[in-house]
């Protein structure tokens, strides 16, 4: 923490963006795997751009497949024929995606934790079923390990 010099106020004054929790060394507890997807010319069922219960339950299922654990989910229709958002809240982290069905475009995002154990296969194993879902024809993707 960096307090800035001393002026009539009874507090310390702390400068912006600092922390306000005491200095101590960094412990990193929660390692994790979160992958990164922009699917352009997407080619699979055309029902999963478009139809937020259906994409909700295929996404459960495809956590459930890799042996991730779901603890809540939101997901959400712009209109007929349109695009959907979603989210599934994982134990280990989360699953995120949202459609462009009028471009065959989806980003997709996967983050999961390897607190107890190692997570990082389950994590490929439920990215790569959503893009075996979605047949991208030009899939743009990114690895971050996390520490």
């Amino acid at each position: 923490m960096r307090v800035l010099p001393h002026t009539d106020s009874p507090t310390p004054v702390v400068a912006s963006g600092a922390s306000l929790r005491p200095e101590r060394a960094v412990v990193r507890k929660a390692p994790g795997l979160h992958l990164i997807g922009d699917l352009y010319g997407c080619r699979g069922d055309a029902a999963l751009m478009t139809d937020a219960a259906k994409l909700e339950a295929f996404c459960k299922q495809a956590v459930l497949d890799s042996g991730l654990t779901t603890v809540g989910s939101l997901f959400h229709s712009f209109g007929e024929g349109e695009g959907v958002t979603g989210a599934v809240v994982l134990a280990e982290s989360h699953l995120a995606l949202h459609t462009w069905p009028e471009d065959d475009y989806v980003t997709l995002d996967v983050y999961v934790c390897s607190y107890s154990c190692d997570n990082s296969s389950k994590a490929e194993a439920l990215f790569d079923a959503l893009q075996q879902a979605f047949q991208p024809t030009d899939p743009h993707l990114h690895r971050v390990v996390r520490a």
